[in-house]
């Protein structure tokens, strides 16, 4: 697949087939996330692939299985969303963040080792490790849409991540930016409407 259809075909999957992904197309994908820019050059970071189904099924525990109309619609009110297209594309993915996981053939932990309080930074450039690891989890989405599968992601909410810990044992001083579900999309998923963006008209050279 030549790189720009990669970039094309690049979507967020939360449906999928039942079906293994085979060891060595999981080592090929984590291995493109070894790629990405560092912020150090040290590559600090570990990932935890999951298929085993009964690790699976206690590390998703926590997460809600679905949600109410009611709660739906308060969720949109809250988080201002306020635009027809991307209350469509909340309507279609918050629903599906237990079963997009469990569904997966298999759940990707990324972690990246914490040398400065992400949550707490001094300045921006403390930033630096945590916006690496992002680059590695976007190589992570593209190298599976060029193997044939695709991803999807959530970030940890609440006692989430400490939850996955426990239920992992990474240690402490480890950082979990979010849970991705790596699988075959099913044939029959209907595309959910994306923004149309005029590139030229954000593209600005040498001045706003």
């Amino acid at each position: 697949m030549e790189f720009y259809e990669v970039i094309e075909k690049r979507r967020t999957i939360r449906d999928f087939k039942n079906e293994e992904i085979p060891q060595d197309v999981i080592t090929r994908i984590i291995s493109a996330a070894f790629k990405a820019p560092t912020n150090d050059h040290m590559r600090d970071w570990h990932y935890i692939v999951i298929n085993d189904k009964d690790v699976v099924l206690k590390l998703l525990d926590i997460i809600p299985k679905g949600i109410s109309d009611e709660d739906m619609e308060k969720l949109l009110k809250d988080w201002n969303l306020n635009d027809n297209e991307q209350q469509e594309a909340y309507k279609n993915a918050v629903p599906k963040q237990y079963r997009m996981l469990f569904d997966a053939s298999c759940v990707v932990i990324p972690l990246l080792k914490q040398k400065v309080d992400i949550l707490k930074p001094d300045n921006v450039s403390h930033l630096n490790g945590f916006a690496s690891i992002w680059c590695s989890i976007e190589n992570i989405f593209l190298a599976s849409t060029a193997e044939g599968y695709a991803c999807n992601l959530r970030v940890p909410l609440g006692d989430e991540a400490d939850y996955a810990r426990k239920v992992l044992n990474f240690p402490d001083d480890y950082f979990m930016p979010c849970f991705i579900g790596i699988g075959r999309p099913k044939d029959d998923i209907s595309p959910i409407k994306q923004k149309d963006i005029n590139v030229k008209e954000r593209i600005h050279y040498n001045k706003w």
